[in-house]
């Protein structure tokens, strides 16, 4: 635990690259991490790594054992502080050819998990006298592109459903902000796929991180509620 707490912080979506970012820097800044993510053998490892973590391998598709989750992290770890929503999925195919299951694993993933985690964690921050609702975005919540027929909708609700929470709960003194993530993150399997793309064409997930970060702590006179990043040579 470090020396300074300040408090819980709850990540959810945690891979390899933006969700691990995410619970390391937030630990450095001295908050107990909970990860949240399918995969346990992934969780554990970052366990082993990050002081003041401890893994909950949780399917965020489903409300209760989002609820469940959420019990055991007051009960092991404390009331939650800052809430950072980084679940999300790639369903690509485009309206033709996506399924029915893909379109409601999208939502379900995007919006309904925002939802559920959200309501478990404003619940203590209105309680505690304030916190963060952080959720990470996409340009597809902007606008739906032919091959994001599942994604695209489902982004779009997670970014209504957030400017829903953050007129009702900005009042109470919890800030929520939404990160549109506008280029592709570098993490091992878009290397794999994109292997003569120039490194200063990748979002840095420790830079994403930092975004995240301040815009924890902003100030109440100033609160954002959405803000875009992308690397300084992307085409938008």
């Amino acid at each position: 635990m470090s020396q300074t707490d300040a408090g819980v912080c709850v990540v959810t979506g945690v891979g390899a690259g933006t969700g691990a970012a995410l619970c390391r820097r937030f630990a450095e800044g001295g908050y107990r991490v909970a990860m949240l993510a399918r995969s346990e053998d992934r969780l554990r490892e970052l366990e082993t790594g990050i002081d003041g973590s401890r893994a909950y391998p949780t399917d965020v598709t489903q409300p209760d054992a989002i609820r469940t989750t959420f019990a055991k992290i007051r009960s092991e770890m404390g009331p939650v502080k800052v809430l950072l929503h980084n679940a999300g999925n790639a369903s690509f195919g485009d309206f033709s050819t996506i399924s029915e299951e893909q379109f409601e694993d999208a939502w379900r993933i995007n919006a309904l998990a925002l939802l559920v985690c959200g309501q478990e964690a404003a619940r203590d921050m209105v309680e505690g006298g304030g916190g963060a609702i952080l959720v990470t975005g996409a340009t597809a919540s902007l606008r739906g592109g032919e091959s994001f027929a599942a994604f695209a909708p489902a982004k779009a609700a997670q970014r209504a459903l957030a400017q829903s929470m953050a007129r009702h709960l900005g009042a109470k003194g919890v800030h929520v902000a939404y990160v549109v993530v506008d280029g592709i993150i570098d993490m091992p399997v878009a290397r794999q796929f994109m292997p003569d793309r120039p490194d200063e064409k990748f979002l840095a997930p420790a830079s994403i991180a930092d975004t995240f970060f301040y815009l924890a702590h902003q100030e109440k006179s100033a609160w954002t509620f959405e803000l875009d990043v992308r690397p300084f040579g992307e085409s938008w």
